[in-house]
């Protein structure tokens, strides 16, 4: 293969990209909102919002609120529920012929567990385990910021399924690699990170919070370097793949992610920018590989060189 035509496939816990370019969960629907303004059988995968055992309607507004260089959203896991997702949603995601990463998001591992169960069905190519979700038998815990706990969920996920499971981490924690190591060593075929820092946002002159919900998820450029450190600290840490993400617009920006030791990159407050970012983003990718000789995006993953 020529350098005039680079190789942007990737393998992801066994499945087969076509490019590490896929949207983040949260941000891009169920991926059908998007149809107007991209074509999704470009992508390398699409991961869609979180989905719970029941419909939830989520937090009250205000939901969103944009900050210096990113937003704050709260949106509190409003969905359909699992069994309507695989009626309603999954059979349109099936005919874009990439793979269809299904984010869950449970209240206890039993919760977890039964949803694992319900979604492995056809037209599911990977499950995405939200382990920032309140855990209701820790007292409000996150599953995500110990790691006796993400180690059993992980494991519990795991012994539910037959399909890849890919723990996505928090970065509302004390050491990211250590949080890694754990869901590495109960059996994840590949972790994402990161997902939305802990903010707030108030309105002076009310002296109220901006979001009905009080505090919410920061994403967006403001949080790049530290999606981009931790994905570091990951790589170092685990033999993992890992799927980086926090605030990537472009080309340059997702390069950071995989020189830093990422396999693939998700897109997320940037498709509220410009919902054509995704595509742009593997464009890059291909240039930024003949500019600089590199036959297979993979050739790079992890290649930042010190100093």
């Amino acid at each position: 293969m020529s350098v005039a035509s680079p190789d942007l496939s990737v393998e992801i816990a066994g499945m087969q990209m076509q490019n590490p370019v896929m949207s983040a969960s949260g941000t891009f629907g169920y991926g059908m909102e998007y149809e107007g303004y991209l074509d999704l059988s470009a992508l390398g995968a699409i991961v869609t919002k979180a989905v719970t055992l029941e419909a939830r309607e989520g937090n009250p507004a205000p939901r969103v609120r944009e900050t210096p260089a990113g937003m704050l959203n709260a949106i509190g896991l409003q969905n359909p529920g699992a069994e309507a997702f695989i009626g309603e949603k999954l059979p349109r995601l099936r005919e874009f012929g990439v793979p269809v990463i299904v984010n869950m998001s449970g209240r206890s591992i039993e919760e977890f567990t039964r949803l694992a169960e319900v979604l492995s069905v056809d037209g599911v190519d990977a499950l995405e385990v939200n382990v920032s979700c309140p855990n209701v038998e820790h007292e409000g815990m996150c599953f995500g910021i110990d790691c006796d706990m993400t180690g059993a969920l992980t494991e519990a996920v795991i012994g539910a399924t037959d399909l890849p499971v890919i723990v996505k981490l928090s970065p509302n924690v004390t050491d990211i690699a250590k949080i890694g190591r754990a869901a590495a060593s109960a059996g994840a075929h590949a972790i994402s990170l990161i997902n939305t820092l802990c903010g707030m946002s108030i309105d002076v002159e009310r002296r109220r919070p901006h979001l009905g919900n009080v505090t919410g998820g920061l994403s967006g450029p403001a949080i790049r370097p530290v999606a981009v450190h931790m994905v570091h600290r990951a790589a170092e840490a685990v033999d993992l793949p890992i799927i980086g993400m926090g605030g990537i617009m472009n080309a340059k920006h997702a390069l950071e992610f995989i020189l830093a030791g990422a396999s693939a990159v998700a897109v997320g407050t940037a498709n509220f920018v410009e919902p054509a970012t995704m595509p742009q983003v593997v464009k890059g990718l291909a240039d930024y590989c003949r500019r600089h000789q590199v036959r297979q995006i993979t050739d790079i993953v992890g290649a930042l060189q010190s100093g």
